[in-house]
């Protein structure tokens, strides 16, 4: 009887030893789970951040378009303002335009960036290349005349383009030198699997333009090759399947009433394909 006794009270003391331990563990994890919140809160609330670039980073087409940006056209809606909202960063500027060029970021936007902005976001090459006449051509002429504007531009991205970008970025780095730097890119325009019960251009005219964004996404990629703490932030994989052609596009399909927005994100193509990967690269 003695030892039976003993037994069970070895057993029960071992139990209660279990249960304890499981409960310090359980409690050490909330308590590593809560400390591991508060730098990232800190990251978070230390992030100054500047938004640089042309009317994909502005959010034109996205509406909700702020007084004070003018012709800039810069929306509530654009990935640079929803980032901001959603992370609270330290401070937060966008100087991004609508029409904005390499040469316009270098001669009036690296000027809004210090030694303290810590990010930098910017979408920049499309206009340079000439792609919103490009666009034009393609709705408003033959497949013939698209495609040589497709290829104007396409030599252009090839030759020149990759020397303004290195310019841009140099100057980006010497105005911010402490900072991350995301260099975004351009969606593929059509989903060209469903062309064929696509109305409007022509499948040849479609696949010319989205063959011109990736010719632009390669050079931009190409382009933070070697600097530091610079990144390119690939935006197609996100938008696939949300192209012009599919039924839930994040993109403005040709609008002659409002030509300007057309080939633009939505506002849908800035808050869910935009902003997350930006956010996934910050």
């Amino acid at each position: 009887m003695v030892r039976s006794g003993q037994v069970l009270w070895g057993v029960i003391v071992r139990i209660s030893r279990a249960i304890v331990s499981a409960a310090v563990m359980v409690c050490t994890a909330g308590l590593v789970t809560a400390v591991s919140a508060v730098p990232a809160a800190d990251a978070a609330a230390s992030v100054s951040y500047v938004a640089l670039g042309d009317s994909y980073s502005s959010g034109l087409g996205a509406g909700s378009y702020l007084s004070s940006s003018g012709s800039c056209d810069r929306s509530t809606n654009a990935y640079p303002e929803q980032w901001a909202g959603a992370s609270s960063p330290a401070s937060f500027v966008s100087v991004a335009c609508a029409g904005a060029t390499t040469a316009d970021v270098i001669s009036s936007q690296v000027s809004a960036l210090t030694a303290g902005t810590t990010l930098v976001s910017i979408t920049i090459g499309g206009n340079d290349a000439g792609f919103s006449s490009v666009m034009e051509t393609c709705v408003l002429s033959s497949t013939s005349s698209c495609l040589s504007a497709v290829a104007t531009a396409e030599a252009f991205i090839t030759t020149k383009l990759p020397a303004s970008l290195a310019s841009t970025m140099q100057a980006i780095r010497q105005h911010a030198p402490n900072a991350r730097i995301v260099l975004l890119g351009y969606p593929d325009l059509y989903d060209l699997s469903k062309s064929s019960t696509c109305i409007g251009l022509s499948t040849s005219d479609r696949i010319a333009l989205n063959a011109g964004a990736d010719a632009l996404d390669s050079a931009l990629s190409a382009a933070v090759q070697g600097r530091q703490n610079t990144v390119f932030a690939d935006v197609r994989g996100q938008f696939a399947g949300h192209e012009i052609c599919d039924s839930g596009s994040w993109l403005h399909s040709v609008d002659l009433l409002a030509i300007s927005s057309s080939y633009h994100p939505t506002a849908s193509g800035q808050i869910l394909g935009y902003e997350p990967v930006f956010s996934r690269n910050t």
